[in-house]
């Protein structure tokens, strides 16, 4: 049995695309970061830091996504979803992880100062100017860097579930319009059933209550 501890819209639908792409089964189990359910003993005792995504897998547990999606590629390996050690793109797909992460971290606290913060505590409108002038930096560096269908000339791989992830959460702060690209990129990404199938698992988030976040005002 493979479980897979998520929350709607979080780090864990990285996870959830990938057991889609891979055709595994497995139970999904849902939480929100709004009433206490990740603070439980129960679900803390898997994941000591309350975060998802948690994924249990033959008897171990595992947390972080990067890992998770490294580990279910380097498991399931006929899948071809990760280059083997040696192979050419290696280096690139370990960069393109931890890029992906540089994103995550952006978007979390851009999370934590528009999103979380309430009255009377306000954001302070220098911090978030200059999160958000590093996520489009970031946005804008992989413009540049995209010329074919993804991020490996071979083909579709984990690389672009863990990317394309943070890029969609990035439409609450930036306007993706700038990033034709990967504006394009994104389309044919969405376009996979394995990436429908996951959406339609997904759930309704409770992260965002509006469309869009402006920088605040000073």
């Amino acid at each position: 049995m493979i479980i897979l501890h998520h929350v709607p819209l979080a780090r864990s639908l990285r996870v959830l695309w990938l057991l889609e792409e891979l055709g595994l089964d497995y139970e999904l189990r849902y939480y929100s970061i709004r009433d206490g359910s990740m603070r439980s003993p129960e679900f803390l005792a898997l994941s000591p830091a309350g975060r998802v995504p948690v994924l249990e897998h033959e008897g171990a547990v595992w947390v972080e996504s990067a890992a998770i999606v490294q580990m279910l590629c380097e498991t399931y390996p006929d899948a071809g979803l990760m280059p083997p050690p040696g192979h050419p793109e290696r280096a690139r797909f370990m960069e393109m992880l931890s890029l992906s992460e540089t994103v995550g971290c952006l978007l979390e606290n851009l999370n934590l100062n528009q999103v979380f913060l309430r009255p009377p505590a306000r954001p302070s409108p220098t911090v978030v100017k200059l999160l958000n002038a590093r996520l489009r930096a970031v946005l804008a560096a992989m413009e540049a860097r995209l010329e074919g269908d993804h991020l490996l000339a071979s083909g579709f791989s984990a690389a672009d579930i863990m990317f394309v992830y943070g890029f969609e959460l990035a439409r609450y702060y930036v306007d993706l319009d700038a990033y034709p690209r990967l504006m394009a990129y994104w389309d044919r990404l969405r376009a996979r059933p394995g990436y429908q199938r996951a959406k339609a698992r997904d759930g309704e988030q409770d992260i965002y209550a509006q469309a869009f976040y402006p920088v605040p005002e000073e």
